[in-house]
Parts: C-alpha cells; structure tokens; sequence
C-alpha cells in the first residue's frame, strides 16, 4: 500500500481487448488446417468462447463431470482468493460447448487431456503469426462474458457462468461494445 501511495507501483490496468469474429475464424482455421497440430485447439478456443471458463478449468473437465442431459458441467476447485478446495461449481454447457465435447475422442479421464502451458504457448504463437496483436488466451473470457451480457443475460446468471460471486469482481471482465448493443435491443 505505501509503494501505491508514493508511485511506485501503479494500479492494475484492467484489459479491455476483444477479438474480433474475424480474428477468432483466423485462429480456428489456423489450429483446425495445421496437420501438425495434436491439440485441438481450435476447439478449446471455441469452447473459452462459450463457457466463459479459464484454460485450467477447461483442461480439467473429466468426462464424469459432464451431464449431457441437462448440458452441465462440474467445475472441481474452481478458482476462489480464499477456497482453495472443494468449490466445486456446476456450470451450463452453453451455446455449442456440448457439441464441441462429444467430438472430442475419449482417450483420457479428460475431456481436453493436455497441459495448460502448451496450449497458451500455442495460442500465442498462432496470435503472433497472424499478425493478432495483445491478444491472450484469457481475453476468451472476457469476450464470453461480455457477450453473455450482449444476449441480455442478467448479473446473477452470467455470474453462475464464470463463477463469480460479486459484482464487482465480474464487472472487471465485462467490455460491451456499442455496436454490438444494437443487435440485443
């Protein structure tokens, strides 16, 4: 506190970026046409896209975890600053995030068996190559968060999606365009 006090240390610069739909398309089309690519991270990023959810709780889904009849998903030790274990939460399975699990191959406990760094080191490589500039993986919430609030969703269900649990923390996550409100009125 008494570094910010004499400006030493700046407060925390909220980020605002979103991609566009055209930078998402680029990006799925790059990791879905790249015979190299083992992970399938074009639809990991469809799935951020989706849920809202972060790439360790995407990662972490266990096949046991999802309902395919009421289109949920348990999220074990979701991030809380002071739960550490055992916050558990069961989250919709949103927009087309259903589809995108039942095409992935059960060839794990997992849904997405792979490590997070290697699927953030990917990301960022492709961002880099396209050209994609101050893009990160976690702008993905951020871009399903705010469109959860485009489609006119209300405080308490788009907080059920992230998992937040007051306003103030989720409202850091929310970048409405006004453009993009003339399509939900």
């Amino acid at each position: 506190m008494a570094l910010g006090l004499i400006g030493i240390i700046g407060k925390f610069k909220q980020r605002a970026r979103r991609p566009t739909p055209q930078e998402l398309d680029r990006i799925c089309d790059h990791f879905e046409h790249n015979a190299r690519q083992i992970i399938p991270t074009h639809d990991i990023v469809r799935f951020a896209v989706a849920t809202a959810m972060r790439l360790s709780e995407i990662l972490s889904i266990r096949w046991d975890d999802v309902d395919f009849q009421s289109r949920t998903a348990l999220i074990r030790d979701r991030k809380h600053p002071t739960e550490k274990f055992g916050n558990n939460q069961e989250v919709p399975l949103l927009f087309e995030s259903d589809l995108i699990i039942m095409r992935q191959p059960r060839i794990s406990d997992r849904v997405f068996p792979f490590n997070a760094q290697s699927c953030s080191r990917a990301f960022q490589r492709v961002t880099d190559v396209l050209g994609i500039d101050g893009l990160t993986f976690h702008d993905l919430r951020h871009e399903a968060t705010s469109r959860l609030f485009e489609e006119g969703c209300s405080i308490e269900k788009v907080a059920l999606v992230t998992g937040h649990r007051y306003w103030s923390m989720l409202r850091r996550y929310v970048q409405l365009r006004a453009v993009d409100l003339h399509n939900s009125t």
